[in-house]
């Protein structure tokens, strides 16, 4: 029992000192720290010096860091920041043009129809949390790009849902159930809807009535761990719909925006303790997931290939929509290389796929460092060619 607890010890402090080690990379090559945090994961993991694996612990300490990551995003927001109808135009051709952009690819180099239709399919995806935390490190969450890409990507996480869905069925029947994709979109929107609903209208009243309470004076951080909870209930309940936890877990943050707390701990603040720790490790995984070393010569063409229509298709599958309703060009391409990011998401995806015998260990490798490409991108693209200056605003 010792020994599994000093186990437990090690592996927290060594990711806690890679954490710290992406600060200062990050520091030295003038770049966000998510980048700094993922490229010592690279270095550290199976792709370089092999020092620390993706054991299941590191994988559960990188999904609480995903929950907490959102639900701290979500506290930016009000609910009617993500209901714009154009960001829905957006996820739509968002989602189409990387699917068809990922079969393509895939039929291109030779791959079997059920290989391809998994490819198409985790480059629907995109990963909010890693554009989320670069804006959040900026200090842009609150512009009209932000929040155009917020909304778009909570869409976008439910279409690639839907989409995961028909490529089940494609791959493994050759035929579509209408259905089951029909019923998945109505869980994930119904989920959405509702939760969403009950934290703004009821979960918040609770809080401010909780707040003022006895209890709440005498124990002031009452209230913050009810908050934990709620985000970590509304992460299992995305979960039990087919949708990612995240997506939860940051409309719990949603619901939370704006509460005024006279007696309690403020939770936003607790919140942001947590995230910075669990984060950190978060971003530290994505490298240590990536295994260089199980890319095969012959592939190396197909992720140079698939990662350049990766980005472009997201780039202009959101930018050239956002453009049409009158998003100005430079925020335009914000968001497009904002949705790039394939992060977490495609990985699963791809886990999915691999375990379900619809695509190989050689496309595996190539989606999961797809992945990694397409997230290290968009922080050094934001950093070196936006938000340098001044920039237009969603109207």
């Amino acid at each position: 029992m010792e020994s599994a607890a000093l186990a437990i010890e090690i592996q927290m402090s060594l990711l806690l000192f890679l954490a710290l080690a992406g600060y200062l990379v990050a520091s030295r090559i003038n770049q966000s720290a998510t980048i700094g945090a993922i490229l010592v994961g690279v270095l550290v993991g199976p792709s370089v010096l092999g020092l620390i694996t993706y054991t299941d612990f590191v994988a559960t300490l990188a999904h609480l860091g995903a929950i907490i990551l959102l639900f701290v995003i979500g506290f930016e927001f009000n609910i009617r920041d993500i209901l714009d109808p154009r960001y829905g135009v957006i996820g739509l051709v968002g989602v189409a043009l990387p699917w068809l952009g990922g079969y393509a690819t895939a039929v291109l180099f030779g791959f079997d129809f059920a290989s391809a239709v998994f490819v198409g399919t985790a480059l629907t995806a995109t990963s909010i949390a890693i554009t989320a935390n670069v804006l959040k490190e900026i200090g842009v969450l609150q512009t009209g790009a932000a929040k155009a890409i917020i909304g778009a990507a909570v869409i976008d996480d439910v279409l690639s849902l839907v989409v995961l869905a028909i490529a089940t069925d494609l791959a493994v029947g050759g035929s579509v159930l209408v259905t089951s994709a029909v019923l998945m979109l109505a869980k994930a929107v119904g989920f959405i809807v509702v939760a969403g609903a009950v934290g703004y209208f009821g979960i918040r009243k609770v809080i401010e009535r909780m707040d003022a309470t006895p209890l709440a004076r005498k124990y002031p951080e009452f209230v913050f761990i009810f908050a934990m909870m709620v985000a970590f209930l509304y992460a299992m309940l995305a979960d039990l719909v087919g949708l990612s936890g995240i997506i939860g877990a940051f409309l719990a943050g949603v619901a939370f925006a704006g509460v005024e707390l006279r007696q309690s701990k403020g939770v936003h603040e607790g919140a942001e303790y947590f995230q910075i720790v669990f984060a950190s490790i978060f971003f530290v995984s994505l490298g240590i997931l990536a295994d260089v070393r199980a890319l095969t010569a012959d592939m190396i063409f197909f992720l140079v290939a698939l990662t350049l229509v990766a980005i472009v298709t997201k780039v202009v599958g959101c930018g050239l929509p956002a453009r049409a309703m009158g998003i100005c060009r430079e925020d335009s391409l914000i968001i497009g290389f904002g949705m790039a990011p394939r992060g977490e998401v495609a990985m699963i995806v791809a886990l999915i796929g691999l375990e379900s015998g619809l695509i190989g260990q050689n496309i595996f490798v190539v989606i999961v460092l797809m992945s990694l490409l397409t997230t290290l991108i968009t922080p050094i693209v934001y950093r070196k060619w936006f938000f340098k200056g001044a920039y237009c605003a969603v109207e």
